[in-house]
């Protein structure tokens, strides 16, 4: 049962709370960020250089289209500085994470029991993380989690084919 969307700082503040693990699955070829800049990234990876010292996790699986969007292309050569502050990021070809059964829809899942669905709309332009609260919801997001973490390749022997 789905209880609030989240925004702006009270997303972000999960980032910041979690205690152990941090996991993202995206799945589209595109996203609209204009917020994304430089400073930004920056931010980005001293979030995860904090949480790394700390000994908690991020993980993230992408699921990209072959042959892979411009998008995809640069998330993949950022992707470098993002793995080297310490976030593990995967890749999967999306005929593997169809066949798999994996959802087609972005979430984040922290600590394997506060799972965020995020919801676009059909420009990319995010709209916010609605948090679920349904248990049985939650175990199956952790089983797709896990599917495609095993399912997932490492970002540097998928990047070895196309950077």
């Amino acid at each position: 049962m789905a209880m609030s969307r989240l925004v702006g700082a009270e997303f972000g503040a999960l980032f910041r709370s979690f205690e152990h693990t941090a996991f993202r699955l995206e799945t589209l070829d595109r996203y609209h960020s204009p917020n994304e800049t430089t400073a930004w990234f920056r931010d980005w990876l001293s979030t995860i250089r904090e949480a790394t010292a700390a000994g908690r996790r991020f993980t993230r699986v992408r699921v990209v289209g072959l042959p892979l969007s411009d998008y995809s292309r640069s998330g993949l050569f950022c992707s470098r500085y993002t793995n080297a502050a310490g976030e593990d990021i995967r890749y999967l070809e999306r005929d593997r994470a169809e066949s798999a059964g994996l959802p087609r829809r972005d979430y984040w899942l922290f600590d394997s029991r506060t799972l965020i669905t995020m919801h676009f709309d059909d420009q990319e332009n995010f709209l916010g993380g609605e948090v679920v609260d349904d248990p049985a919801e939650i175990v199956r997001y952790n089983y797709w989690r896990d599917a495609a973490s095993h399912l997932a390749v490492r970002r540097d022997d998928f990047a070895a084919s196309f950077l």
